[in-house]
């Protein structure tokens, strides 16, 4: 058994796959492996992954198509064989330095279920749009009922995208694996099972990026997001003691709020996130 776990889920990923791959293998951390599961991509996903197979690090899966992203996620993620499991997804980037630094905070608190770092937001090219994002409130050794009370205030998920968030596998395995009951929450769904079993830990420096999707536009993309954000604070009030009727209210209206502010982000930024081919 490795120490740790990276799995990435692929899906026509052939523009971007390389450099995810790149930044992956190129840690300095030593123990760890690679799992990828291409989604029956119809681009040259796959192509673009073979010379890493060489790399006896790295293992590729196939997923039959259907079942959407959760699929994959769990398919992948269910493969691991890691003590720890970080999920990057086919077209975002590790940092140098990502694994060691999680690595080293489970060291430094062995009871926490979760590292959480900082990350940049990245357009098409891999050049950073925003800096430093997320963790408001949550850096060092936090509860994880406050941590999961706090995202809902907020309206938001505060620990970011897989990326840049490690947990340990048998805890999310525990926890029921990737939560899809809300498809645009799934990683923050997920935390939050994870969370309800322990501490987690935030660190301040930035060690993944997250590039954004050009298709994530829509007005009535970010109404199903608000929606989504609103049944999911609810099921939390339900499912645990530490989320209250008040702080609802508050994380419904900025989850409104927040949906609106990312579409006009999108806008914005329209052409930096086209892809360039």
């Amino acid at each position: 058994m490795t120490r740790l776990s990276v799995v990435i889920p692929a899906y026509n990923n052939g523009r971007f796959i390389a450099d995810t791959m790149r930044s992956v293998l190129d840690q300095d951390y030593l123990d760890f492996d690679v799992i990828v599961a291409d989604h029956s991509s119809t681009d040259d996903t796959v192509a673009a992954l073979e010379p890493f197979l060489s790399d006896a690090r790295v293992t590729l899966l196939n997923t039959p198509a259907g079942g959407g992203a959760a699929r994959n996620w769990q398919r992948v993620t269910e493969a691991a064989t890691g003590e720890l499991v970080k999920l990057v997804c086919g077209d975002d980037l590790l940092y140098p330095g990502a694994l060691a630094a999680a690595v080293a905070a489970f060291d430094e608190h062995p009871d926490a279920v979760l590292v959480a770092s900082r990350r940049d937001i990245l357009d098409a090219a891999g050049v950073p749009l925003i800096r430093s994002r997320g963790l408001p409130g949550l850096v060092g050794l936090v509860e994880g009922a406050h941590a999961v009370r706090e995202s809902v205030r907020a309206g938001t998920n505060l620990l970011g995208e897989p990326a840049c968030v490690t947990m340990k596998t048998a805890v999310l395995a525990e926890a029921g694996g990737w939560d899809a009951s809300e498809a645009y929450l799934i990683d923050q769904a997920s935390y939050a099972r994870v969370l309800e079993r322990g501490p987690m830990v935030g660190l301040e420096e930035s060690l993944a990026g997250f590039r954004l999707n050009a298709g994530q536009w829509s007005v009535a993309l970010a109404r199903q997001q608000s929606a989504q954000a609103h049944a999911f604070h609810e099921k939390l009030r339900l499912r645990t003691g530490g989320v209250t009727r008040a702080d609802v209210r508050m994380g419904n209206v900025r989850a409104s709020v927040n949906a609106f502010m990312r579409r006009a982000i999108y806008l914005v930024f329209a052409r930096r996130l086209r892809d360039p081919r």
